[in-house]
This record gives structure tokens, sequence and C-alpha cells, in this order.
């Protein structure tokens, strides 16, 4: 009787051990897997996704609409990259004279760094059609304004032909002159507002 007692004890001991052994074993795989997930997670936070934004136009005056639509492109792209769409000589149709490209661009750039926007932020390159880049680069924002909006139209109709992800169209309202029309560089070049929405006739008065 003494020698049954002792088996049975024996197994309940040994089933006990194993049921430890395997509790202990689910234990430590559960923490792998959860160390794992954190190490994940904590990855994904010290790599962000750098937001792509597109922004494009002539800037022949860079007038407060332009800056609006520069300040917005930045807002959006945070840690990321603006990439600035500067229209070439050859593709303008302007009804007023517009200075050549790299007058243009140096304008662009010398009020950009006055906004106080770091070179590593933003690269300006040059525009030969209204697309540009947009159709078969990955971007993920376009900023337009009402003039250019239609463009951001035909650009996401184009990318979904190819099977590409659309981009997300911000869309930025004119900025008013003091006479509640928008500024414009047609309107500065005809000597009606300067680039801030002033009317010519009081700065002179």
């Amino acid at each position: 009787m003494e020698k049954i007692t002792e088996k049975i004890v024996f197994f309940v001991g040994l089933s006990s051990y194993r049921k430890e052994k395997c509790k202990k074993k689910r234990t430590k795989e559960s923490f792998q897997k959860t160390g794992k997930n954190q190490n994940f997670f904590l990855l994904s936070r010290l790599s962000p996704i750098m937001p792509k934004v597109a922004v494009g136009g002539t800037f022949q005056y860079f007038h407060d609409g332009h800056a609006k639509l520069i300040e917005k492109a930045f807002k959006i792209a945070e840690d990321g990259k603006v990439h600035i769409g500067l229209t070439s000589d050859e593709m303008l149709h302007k009804s007023h004279s517009i200075d050549n490209y790299e007058n243009r661009r140096k304008r662009l750039l010398k009020y950009i760094k006055e906004m106080g926007f770091p070179d590593d932020r933003y690269e300006v390159t040059r525009l030969n059609d209204p697309c540009g880049p947009t159709i078969e680069e990955e971007f993920d924002y376009i900023v337009v304004s009402p003039e250019t909006y239609p463009v951001a139209l035909k650009i996401n109709r184009v990318r979904e032909e190819k099977g590409k992800k659309p981009l997300e169209i911000v869309y930025v309202e004119y900025v008013m002159a003091d006479d509640g029309i928008p500024i414009s560089s047609t309107r500065i070049a005809k000597g009606e507002i300067d680039r801030h929405g002033r009317l010519k006739k009081n700065i002179e008065h």
C-alpha cells in the first residue's frame, strides 16, 4: 500500500512539475512576443513616415497668396519634404511679361529663406508640364489654389488610370487684396496692387 501511495505522489509531483514548466515556457514565449511588439512600436515611433508634399506655380511676384500656399505645404509636410515646382520659361502663357526661370527661382529661394524654412526641408524643380513629377513619383499631398485645383484633379485621374494612389488635395483659398479682389501677379504687373494686396493709388497718396 505504501509503494502504491509513493507512486501516486511521484506521478502527481511529476504532473505538477510539467505543468509548471509549460506555464513558464508559455510565459517566456508571451514575453518574447510582447517584447517584439514593443520593439516594433518603438521603431515605428522612432521612424515616422515623412509626408511628401507637392506645390507649384510661376511665382513671378512672390505675393501673399504664394506665401499662404508655401506655408500650408510646409505645415502639412511637418518633418517631411516640400517639392516646389517652378514653371519653366517654355511653359509660360501669360498676358504680362515674366522674368526668366533663373530670376524667378532666385526670388523664390530668397523669400522661402526669409520665411524661416531650412534648406533640407524643400527642393525646387523645373516644371516643363503642368503635372510635373506628380504622375510618376509617389507623393502624399498636393497643395493648390482655386486656379490650380483643376490640374490636381487631372493628376489624380491619370494616377488612377495608372493604378496609382490618388494624392490628397489640399485646397487653399485666394488671399484678397484691400478691394476684396484676389491678389494675383497679373494685377501686380498692371500696377493695381502691390504684392501684399494694397492698392497702389492708396500707397502713392
